[in-house]
């Protein structure tokens, strides 16, 4: 796939980037040799590689999950700028 300066304008329009005309060429340059590395990166065989989700394997620690009553309201409740009856109060947002 191959980007050209009429693409590079519509994408800088839709993103509303003003970009100056003698830039949309080389920006277009730019724009394919990040795809090129992109295909090359899907040449690459990764049968039988396992997802990495973090560079160090590392387990979590976990914690009971046990229901609670919440403790005490009063220090939560404190730092709301207004409550009622033990409830936070807050702007109506639809009418």
């Amino acid at each position: 796939m191959a980007i050209d300066v009429d693409t590079v304008r519509k994408v800088a329009r839709l993103a509303r980037i003003a970009e100056p005309e003698d830039r949309l060429a080389p920006l277009a340059q730019e724009l394919n040799g990040i795809l090129q590395w992109i295909e090359q990166l899907a040449e690459v065989d990764t049968d039988g590689v396992a997802p990495m989700t973090s560079a160090v394997a590392q387990t979590l620690p976990m914690r009971d999950d046990v229901v609670t009553d919440g403790g005490n309201p009063a220090p939560v409740l404190g730092n709301a700028p207004r409550t009622d009856q033990g409830f936070f109060v807050v702007p109506k947002v639809v009418e």
